[in-house]
């Protein structure tokens, strides 16, 4: 995995992003479907270096996507202030078209992952959003209504440990989106998923890899 500093901006504020390229990717002539990480609560010491967001952007850079994670405003280097995920769906949409801009990169077969606060910021990003083509939440925060109607391939995979989703909301809701949602549920984990990251990267990986896929 190639890793380099990928800054953007978000109308006025710039935004701190790495970008994570396949290794053999320098070398290769073909366009790479692309992937936007986005991390956890910012209040909550959420970042872009999170341990689920680091294995999501490594599994998928190993399976040859083009992945950038980045730092909603007010983080790291990022410039601006929590917004309570409002702004930080402009952030989104910013991190999609930058990504959508590099030259590797193919703008037609671009995805979201999210992870907790990230799956929440996604997933209301999501319906106003063309270029995202699927989505895959970790662990999403979810409130009633937020998956109704929604047109897009949805994957949440979740631990049967977790204290901070209500995975009963979240089957429900996933099933109001249109195509259906799928949602994964792995024994024993809890919301930080120590010990069981690649496990779920891997799950993770293999649905956007498939909904990513040339003429899918």
């Amino acid at each position: 995995m190639l890793t380099e500093k990928y800054d953007f901006f978000c109308g006025k504020l710039k935004l701190e992003g790495l970008l994570h390229l396949p290794g053999e990717s320098a070398a290769s002539p073909e366009m790479l479907p692309g992937v936007v990480v986005c991390h956890p609560h910012p209040l909550y010491g959420g970042n872009m270096h999170n341990n689920v967001v680091a294995a999501v952007a490594r599994a998928l850079s190993e399976e040859g996507i083009a992945v950038l994670s980045f730092n909603f405003r007010g983080v790291g280097a990022s410039e601006g202030s929590f917004d309570d995920g409002n702004g930080e769906q402009d952030d989104l949409k910013a991190a999609l078209a930058a990504l959508s801009e590099h030259p590797q990169v193919d703008s037609s077969r671009l995805a979201v992952a999210g992870y907790s606060f990230g799956g929440m910021v996604a997933l209301l990003a999501a319906g106003g959003c063309d270029q995202m083509r699927a989505l895959a939440l970790v662990s999403p925060v979810v409130t009633r209504g937020l998956m109704h109607g929604l047109q897009k391939p949805v994957y949440a995979i979740c631990g049967t440990k977790d204290h901070v989703v209500a995975t009963e909301m979240l089957i429900e809701e996933a099933a109001k989106a249109d195509p259906p949602g799928q949602v994964v549920l792995i024994k024993g984990v809890d919301h930080f998923w120590g010990g069981c990251e690649q496990e779920m990267a891997g799950k993770v990986t293999a649905f956007l890899a498939g909904e990513l896929k040339p003429g899918h």
